[in-house]
Formats: structure tokens, sequence, C-alpha cells
């Protein structure tokens, strides 16, 4: 059995500092995707053999901008081969997409963590994110065919559909709920991909993933289902026990999102 958590840690720095490491601790995952980390390698090793105190391969892409995005993946396993090419070169990509290949008793686990621009309506960082929407159709059409095992996973940042967002009504008109966003995530359900926190809470509102840290969000769960594990066929009917690990209390949580998780037979 493969854990797989995927996980905005909203600065891995101010994450690791918050308590990040407790939570690793008891989690028993055994590949761990994040999204804004936020920090050069050297910050990240740090985080990872000091703080949380494991020996475990790290593969990352910094964004061309410092202190902006960064993904990673820390694995128990080594990578058979890493990619961080995505998309037309006329837009900044960089710190949102990589993709790592493991080998597994079942076969190639391609594994991708993602991290999809946050967006705001009729600006030019819109018009990035319907860019980067696009590469990441186009990406997953081929990533789909090319291999049965894949996941692609992260904070990509778009509710699917009115069961995603706590007050769907208040956001027909910003970033996150826009018609045009929520039809590229209707394209990735026609290529085949599986969402597995839907299909293990069918027909239900959440469970949300992220909550503004403004308010009374967290305590009221007026949160949003953001963050993502999506599947092929193929793999996803080898995951089970989906799960969103909550923060017990305001006060308790070490980012604004929670880790999904998902155990792969694998």
């Amino acid at each position: 059995m493969l854990t797989i958590a995927t996980i905005n840690v909203n600065g891995i720095r101010a994450a690791s500092k918050k308590g990040m490491a407790d939570w690793f601790k008891q989690s028993n995952v055994d590949m761990m995707c994040l999204q804004e980390v936020r920090a050069p390698r050297g910050e990240l090793e740090k985080a990872v053999f000091e703080d949380l105190g494991v020996n475990w391969h790290i593969y990352d892409h910094e964004a061309s901008a410092k202190g902006r995005a960064g993904v990673a993946i820390v694995s128990k396993l080594p990578a058979l081969d890493v990619r961080t090419d995505f998309g037309p070169e006329e837009f900044d990509s960089a710190g949102r997409w990589l993709e790592a290949d493991f080998e597994t008793p079942k076969g190639i686990l391609t594994l991708v963590s993602c991290y999809v621009h946050s967006g705001e309506a009729d600006t030019p960082k819109q018009v990035e994110k319907y860019k980067f929407l696009e590469a990441m159709e186009k990406r997953m059409a081929e990533l789909i065919k090319a291999n049965p095992l894949t996941a692609v996973v992260g904070d990509l940042n778009v509710g699917h559909t009115e069961l995603d967002i706590k007050n769907w009504k208040g956001n027909l008109k910003n970033a996150g709920f826009l018609p045009q966003e929520r039809a590229h995530f209707d394209n990735f359900a026609a290529q085949g991909w599986v969402d597995l926190g839907r299909i293990a809470h069918p027909g239900v509102p959440g469970p949300y993933t992220w909550w503004s840290y403004r308010g009374q969000a967290f305590d009221t769960d007026a949160g949003w289902r953001i963050d993502y594990q999506l599947a092929t066929p193929q793999l996803a009917a080898l995951g089970q026990n989906y799960r969103v690990d909550r923060a017990p209390s305001y006060d308790t949580r070490w980012t604004d999102h929670s880790p999904v998780l998902v155990d792969y037979d694998l």
C-alpha cells in the first residue's frame, strides 16, 4: 500500500514553524506532494531533513519569481525520471508543474504535483490562469494515454461544482468558480480522469480543503474544495480511504489548506 498526500503548505518555512513535523510524524505517508513551497531548494531540504527528520528523496521545481509558487514531491521511493517542461514558452509556469515516475510492484506510477494560479477575474492574472489550465488540459490528455497508473494532485484552485464551495452563490463571478474555469474540469472528466474526492463523497457538499484565514470561515466550515487527487481509471480503482485531514481547531492549523490523502494498492 502506498499512501500519497497532497498539501499546499503556504510557505514551507512557515509550515515547519507551525507544526508540519508533528502532522508528518503521525500521517504515515509514503509520498508528499507540496505546493506553494515558496523557498529555495536549501530551505526545502532543511524542512525535510532537519524539521521532519527524514532522509527522503526530494524533487522540486522552484518558481522563477522569488517567494512565489513552487512545487515538490518528497518520497520514500527514488524517481526514475522527473519532468518540469510544461506548456508553451510564452507564459511562466515555473514552480507549478512537476512530474515524476516511480517504480512499484504493479507498474510505473507517474505522479504530478500541480499548483494552479489563483487568478483574479477580469485581470491579467486570470489570463495567465486560463493559459495554464489550457496547457494542463492538453498535457493531461497525453498523460492518461501514456500511462494507466497516473495521478495529478495538488491545489488546483477551482471548485468544480456547487458541491465544492460552501458559498457558491456568492462566488459565481469570482476566480475559482468561473464557468470557463469549471469547464476545464468538465473536460478533465471527459478525458477519463477520476476525482477521488467526489467518488468518495458523492452528491454531498465538500469535504472542503481550504478556508480563508479571515473571519470565522474555518470554524463555520465555510470552505472550498480546491485540493484534488485526480487519477486514471486504472489507478483510481486501486485507491481507497480518501480523507481530508482537517485540523481539530483553528489554532492548530499549520497552513490554510488541509492535507488530502489516498491509499493506493501499489
